[in-house]
């Protein structure tokens, strides 16, 4: 068996709340703390493209622990729940976790490379987003059916969701829109995971989502 495509033992131990209240501890901590102590554990753990280059490269991993406010880890956190659990319990946990770190943490090394080629050197990447596009993609792919109500609103189906957001993302990227986001990596991120399913699956996300 090719060891890219050899599965794990499936077992479902609720990877999805350890995540959410790892999250909800950091962000927690870090804001009782306040002041200077705040400011110095964000900088250890955002993704900095200058301290990466002097080894912090922890960061990869970190920064998808550190939100910005307390809407930034609300979204985050709601859409993980959305979403995240039904995946996990598709996939099993052992290979949601692979999933989303593998994810999260390209997505992180692409903004990296993009950060360092135009030279923003001190940009600070934060918060878990772009793992979050890749498990939305990956709802979107298992359940392509399943219909999502946008703001409890409006009814969509899963795919045309994902792709609609990641139309969006792409016009900001392109057009400098909202420009205190970091849409690339949300696309990074929903790139990698379209590619986990393509290696790891052997699944071409684009059949499922477009029924074809």
């Amino acid at each position: 068996m090719n060891i890219i495509r050899k599965p794990f033992k499936y077992r479902n131990y609720n990877a999805v709340y350890w995540l959410i209240g790892i999250n909800i501890f950091i962000f927690a901590v870090t804001r009782l703390l306040g002041g200077n102590l705040q400011q110095t554990i964000t900088v250890r753990m955002a993704m900095i493209p200058l301290a990466v280059t002097h080894g912090w490269v922890w960061t990869f991993v970190t920064y998808m622990f550190m939100h910005g406010g307390i809407t930034h880890i609300l979204f985050n956190m709601l859409g993980l729940l959305i979403f995240g659990i039904h995946v996990e319990k598709q996939m099993g946990s052992s290979e949601f976790l692979l999933f989303y770190f593998a994810t999260g943490i390209l997505a992180g090394v692409f903004s990296f490379g993009v950060y360092y080629v135009t030279r923003n050197y001190w940009a600070a990447l934060i918060g878990a987003s772009g793992a979050l596009f890749a498990v939305q993609l990956a709802y979107a792919v298992f359940f392509p059916d399943s219909i999502i109500y946008i703001w409890g609103i409006l009814p969509l189906r899963a795919p045309v969701m994902v792709l609609g957001f990641t139309a969006l993302e792409l016009f900001f990227s392109i057009t400098g829109r909202n420009s205190g986001v970091a849409h690339l990596t949300h696309l990074a991120g929903f790139g990698f995971g379209w590619i986990y399913f393509l290696l790891r699956f052997g699944v071409n996300p684009w059949r499922r989502l477009t029924g074809r």
